[in-house]
């Protein structure tokens, strides 16, 4: 529960603090419309995440258009109705449903569900072209997508051109239809505009391949092998692919040409053969920089910096062999951001573990001080005890009671004053003491609470300065009497009662035991009756008043032992939120270290000890504001104590909005990207005289950090790549010291092209390494795949739709 919490807490601050600072983040625009259309079932995944990056980085991305094509059972698909894909890591998935809903399409293609694996590439391609419903549907969608496009021409600078990307995974079986699709499209949007540059991004997923690795693997390498056919220079199609209102079909060519302008190529397995550990998340992020790398409006300030921008037709010949050949490309990006939710993590520890040590601090008071605070000390336990008795006057009230006959002095003289008792009164006297003191004493003990006489007095000083709380309350009961224990202090005195009890029980009977004749009472010579008279008087201010001492010391040994049971009581509710607050910081602890792992990058370095002096130091500001103890108000957490009782989930719930609301806001929350990490970077030189870190080092450790986690999302036999073309961007403030930095690093060995997309921003900064040259039988994937490619043709499997003379050859 606490774990959950944490984390909304966190995912919550994260997606604030983006939004937050990218309001004064100058975000790019692009200067043609731009259309994404989702290929296959396997694909849906991707839409959200891809228009998500779309709109962080573009101001006008609101008028970006999304086509899904897939099965046409799901639910993704229809007949060019409007529908909402699942959109898989969308960060703001509630605000941007409802615009979404209006701009991502969907386009009905065959089902796959259900089909033999031994042939479904196949059937899918045979059903599209014999069942005429799948051409008209994409024809009403495509249009309709046309249609909706040109009602945000007012966002872009031309409507001359869009650009078409399509993206697909290797192994989904829908892109048997790609080159019909991908035509159609063109076909359909050349209409409108006077040119579409297409696009391919073809995904491969490695991770997901599981137990269907060899299956997997084949259909990735038939959908390869057509995608070569597609790309060499003399692929030339032509079929009635655009269908009018009526029916009528009319024929669409391409070529002889290149199918696409581009064919990207990215895997969740990198360059070094290591799975990235975002999944393909990156490859999501590269798609949404691509497109507007290619597509951006180059303001003035891009030619005054003079850093240059991208070039389309310079990166196409730059990936073209020798034997002019055009090869493919793949793309690498890593990105540096303050780590917000890191952060929001590690402040929410160190406010508990603040306040937490606030709550222990308490006041160094004395044992006799905590006696006094809870009424038990010595001279309080005897003033309450005898409070509880009746009055002392009451025995005297006793010589009325009437004897059993009349005895006369001579019969009592000789006996002991026990046994004088009983012949005047027999068990009269000892019964009354009992109804009226006994009784009543006992009836008063029995009805004292001393929890509910605590509550207030340690209520009010909860909230005093500083504050007595369960952990010292803790500590006052323990059994041990280390630190001044009033519970161990109480269990002496108890002993001393007894010991009293035992010696003033002893004392009466050695009384009773005494004759009556050797008492030193009135004899009357003469007057018998009044002799006896004075005897009686004697007996109940001597016997009964001893008797009345020993009540009180016995009540108050049952008081104490009420206390006694009430301070075990208060150790064990004490120590049990004790033990709810160390459980509590460690499970904090554990999830703060737990998001910052065990990296020693440099934008997650001293994040604990940094930010472990920025929320002291806020809170200290705080308390110095507003006064001490303000932390326990009300207004803030208000007793501990009391949400304690309601569980540790409703602590962590009060801190979070503190932390929200008092904390996070703060200006030491609030400094540029760079001014921050750099004082991280530091944070632990005045403590263990660590070389400071300059600002040159630091950057350096950025440059290399973005560098090395910007590498290409695929793999290659790097010995047979006929030519690597190499472009690397930076997307930041090109004014910024590290972009500076960045700039002339390396200038003099540079030996790939180097640029720059200028955006005023504060929350950190973003690389793009473009690569591109190398060809399919280049790929890991590819020589791998190959094995199980022609295993499964072999055994019977059709892996195409088109005849193996149209294919081209198996490299």
């Amino acid at each position: 529960m606490i774990k959950a919490q944490a984390l909304t807490y966190a995912e919550q601050y994260a997606a604030q603090e983006e939004a937050q600072r990218s309001k004064g983040d100058g975000r790019s625009s692009i200067h043609y419309p731009a259309l994404f259309l989702f290929l296959g079932d396997k694909v849906a995944s991707a839409i959200g995440p891809v228009l998500d990056g779309c709109e962080r980085k573009w101001d006008n991305a609101g008028g970006i258009m999304a086509l899904h094509a897939a099965s046409a059972g799901s639910e993704q698909a229809g007949d060019g109705s409007q529908s909402q894909p699942e959109y898989a890591g969308s960060r703001n998935r509630a605000q941007a449903e409802g615009s979404r809903r209006e701009r991502v399409l969907g386009m009905a293609l065959p089902e796959t569900a259900g089909r033999d694996p031994r042939t479904v590439r196949q059937d899918l391609y045979h059903e599209f072209h014999e069942d005429s419903r799948f051409l008209s549907g994409m024809n009403r969608s495509l249009r309709r997508l046309s249609n909706s496009i040109a009602d945000y021409g007012r966002l872009y600078s031309s409507f001359d051109v869009i650009h078409l990307s399509i993206i697909t995974r290797v192994d989904d079986p829908l892109n048997v239809l790609l080159p019909e699709v991908a035509l159609l499209a063109r076909a359909v949007l050349s209409q409108s505009f006077k040119s579409v540059q297409t696009d391919l991004y073809a995904l491969i997923n490695e991770r997901e391949q599981g137990d269907n690795f060899g299956y997997s693997s084949s259909v990735g390498l038939a959908f390869l092998r057509e995608l070569d056919g597609m790309q060499q220079s003399d692929y030339t199609l032509s079929a009635p692919l655009l269908v009018t209102e009526d029916g009528l079909s009319i024929p669409v060519a391409h070529g002889p040409s290149a199918l696409f302008d581009l064919v990207y190529l990215l895997s969740d397995k990198n360059e070094r053969g290591m799975m990235s550990p975002h999944g393909m998340d990156d490859n999501y992020e590269i798609i949404a920089h691509i497109s507007l790398l290619k597509n951006r409006v180059r303001p003035a300030t891009d030619t005054a910096t003079g850093h240059g921008g991208y070039n389309n037709m310079t990166f196409k010949s730059g990936i073209r062999g020798s034997s002019g050949r055009q090869g493919y490309a793949s793309a690498g990006f890593s990105a540096v951001r303050r780590p917000n939710r890191q952060i929001a993590l590690a402040v929410l520890y160190h406010a508990f573990h603040y306040l937490a040590a606030k709550l222990q601090e308490g006041g160094a008071a004395s044992l006799r001080e905590r006696q006094a605070l809870l009424g038990l000390s010595a001279d309080s336990l005897r003033e309450r005890a005898a409070a509880l008795l009746p009055d002392e006057a009451g025995i005297e009230e006793m010589t009325g009671l009437m004897s059993h006959g009349r005895p006369s002095y001579s019969e009592l003289k000789p006996l002991s004053l026990r046994e004088a008792e009983t012949l005047l009164f027999g068990d009269g006297g000892q019964a009354y003491f009992r109804s009226n003191f006994a009784e009543v004493s006992a009836r008063r003990v029995a009805d004292t609470d001393p929890a509910r006489e605590w509550a207030a007095v340690l209520a009010a000083q909860e909230k005093a300065v500083p504050p007595l709380t369960f952990y010292q309350l803790a500590e006052w009961t323990a059994e041990q009497p280390v630190g001044g224990s009033v519970l161990h202090a109480l269990r002496q005195h108890m002993a001393g009662l007894r010991a009293a009890i035992a010696s003033a029980q002893e004392e009466l009977e050695q009384l009773y035991a005494e004759s009556v004749e050797r008492q030193p009472f009135q004899r009357v010579p003469l007057l018998d009756k009044r002799t006896v008279r004075n005897f009686i008087h004697y007996l109940f201010a001597q016997v009964y008043s001893r008797k009345y001492e020993l009540l009180r010391m016995e009540s108050e040994l049952a008081l104490c032992l009420r206390y006694d049971a009430a301070l075990e009581q208060l150790h064990a509710e004490s120590k049990a939120k004790v033990q709810t607050m160390e459980a509590l910081e460690e499970e904090l602890h554990s999830l703060a270290l737990a998001s910052i792992g065990r990296t020693s990058e440099t934008v997650d370095q001293n994040i604990m000890e940094y930010y472990r002096n920025v929320t002291e130091e806020v809170m200290r500001d705080i308390e110095a504001r507003r006064g001490p103890g303000i932390f326990f108000s009300d207004r803030f957490l208000g007793s501990v104590s009391e949400l304690l009782r309601q569980g540790g989930a409703v602590v962590a719930e009060r801190l979070i909005e503190l932390c929200r609301r008092e904390l996070l806001a703060a200006e030491a929350f609030a400094l540029p990207f760079e001014e921050e990490l750099l004082r991280r970077a530091n944070v632990a030189a005045a403590y263990d005289n660590r070389e400071i870190v300059s600002r040159e080092e630091l950057f350096k450790r950025l440059y290399r950090s973005l560098e090395d986690e910007a590498c290409i999302n695929v793999r290659l036999f790097e010995y047979t790549q006929e030519h690597r073309h190499e472009e690397k961007y930076f997307f930041g403030d090109s004014s910024s010291e590290f972009l500076r930095y960045a700039f002339g690093a390396d200038e003099t060995t540079r030996i790939y092209r180097l640029g720059f997309v200028h955006e005023q921003r504060r929350s950190g900064i973003e690389k793009l390494n473009l690569m591109g040259g190398f060809h399919l039988e280049d790929l890991l994937y590819y020589r791998n795949g190959k094995v199980y490619y022609e295993t499964y043709a072999t055994s019977g499997y059709r892996l195409h739709g088109i005849a193996e003379e149209q294919l081209p050859e198996l490299r």
